[in-house]
């Protein structure tokens, strides 16, 4: 399997490209990035955008909210560096650590700000995490529309048009690339949030297993309601150079937030998706399908800011990527899935010419705060079965 001459990035990365020499796509977008992008222009159109919108209802803007670094570092600088009253809107998709409740307390009391928390009917969510799961190799569907969807649904009905999301997908994927300015809209929730699955779609998979009004949080709100806010749902990573570790150095000097270990990554990588306790399932099922895990994403971003050795990251790859998480039971129990019917259906979606190799898995870490992980058990007397459309 090829992989970029410059960062590991390998051919299997989704929505990625490579160039004669070997380079890929978003090692070619960081070049723009730190070349041709003048970032104190980037920041004066940000400001001529926000005194559109201030003072102008009963919140200034929206910041969408997990807790994880990325959010509360958007909402660090929403409400410190530009001085805005936003509304924060959590979208609750089941798998919070508990550290992530004690920092959130701690953020929001210090930062001083309104929330909204919406927690979906689990057992609508359980159902769309096996469909996802078996249709796409990614169980995570309910969390990626829900989190866009119902912000933007918010947006709406709260009727305050802007919205700050976190870094632009150019810094990480080729969706989109640095010399465009890209906003979070249906476009993009299409393109790279759905998986190629609207709610109407899953509607119709689930043959009448939930109903269609228990799908709502997970529709995109139509485009004339949206236009009738004069909504505007931005990346703040376009307008100011972004940077996680300089990121994460702020809001833990700032408001004392609390990195912890994931499973699969080094663990001085404690910053990176500490807000969900399956985060190791899906990184293996990412390593299964695409033969890459996070430290070969974490180790492409420190060797594109040229913190770290393509030897280095190599080192750390082979060390940390593609270990059976400790997590994975738990998952199973949820889903009430074998081991063998969850290798099944997530190698069905290898990324050619990748081939995973299940007897050569060795097993990951548990984590030190597992035994508190939520283990409440409810029945599902109408299993849908492994395989699509039916028992199996």
């Amino acid at each position: 399997m090829l992989s970029c001459s410059k960062c590991l990035l390998p051919e299997t990365a989704e929505a990625t490209s490579f160039d004669d020499h070997g380079s890929c796509s978003v090692c070619a977008q960081i070049e723009v990035r730190d070349t041709q992008i003048n970032w104190d222009e980037r920041h004066a159109q940000m400001m001529e955008l926000v005194a559109q919108y201030r003072d102008k209802g009963l919140y200034d803007c929206i910041v969408p909210y997990s807790g994880g670094k990325d959010s509360v570092f958007q909402l660090w600088y929403v409400v410190k560096k530009l001085g805005l009253k936003p509304l924060v809107v959590r979208f609750d998709h089941w798998f919070y650590r508990p550290l992530i409740e004690e920092n959130n307390t701690s953020v929001f009391k210090q930062l001083g700000v309104d929330v909204l928390n919406f927690t979906p009917n689990w057992h609508v969510v359980r159902e769309l995490m096996l469909e996802s799961l078996k249709r796409r190799g990614d169980f995570c569907w309910h969390c990626h529309t829900g989190i866009y969807a119902h912000t933007m649904q918010i947006a709406i009905r709260y009727e305050t048009p802007l919205l700050f999301w976190g870094e632009s997908l150019a810094e990480y994927q080729s969706f989109y690339s640095y010399d465009e300015m890209e906003e979070v809209d249906e476009k993009r929730f299409n393109r790279a949030m759905n998986l190629g699955i609207t709610a109407d779609d899953m509607y119709e998979f689930l043959g009448g297993r939930v109903a269609k009004r228990d799908l709502y949080p997970f529709v995109y709100p139509p485009r004339k309601e949206l236009m009738r806010i004069k909504c505007r749902s931005i990346c703040l990573g376009s307008y100011i150079k972004w940077d996680t570790k300089k990121h994460v150095e702020i809001i833990k000097r700032e408001l004392g937030w609390k990195g912890q270990e994931v499973e699969g990554i080094p663990p001085e990588y404690d910053y990176e998706k500490i807000e969900c306790f399956f985060q190791g399932v899906r990184d293996y099922l990412k390593y299964i399908k695409r033969g890459m895990g996070r430290t070969n994403h974490l180790a492409n971003i420190d060797i594109r800011n040229k913190r770290m050795t393509r030897e280095e990251g190599e080192a750390l790859v082979r060390e940390f990527d593609g270990k059976r998480p400790p997590s994975l039971d738990l998952f199973l129990d949820y889903l009430q899935l074998t081991e063998e019917q969850f290798l099944g259906i997530a190698i069905k979606h290898e990324v050619s010419p990748w081939q995973f190799s299940p007897n050569a898995v060795e097993p990951g870490r548990k984590m030190p705060d597992m035994d508190k992980w939520d283990r409440t058990s409810v029945p599902w007397p109408n299993h849908p079965g492994v395989e699509i459309g039916g028992k199996g």
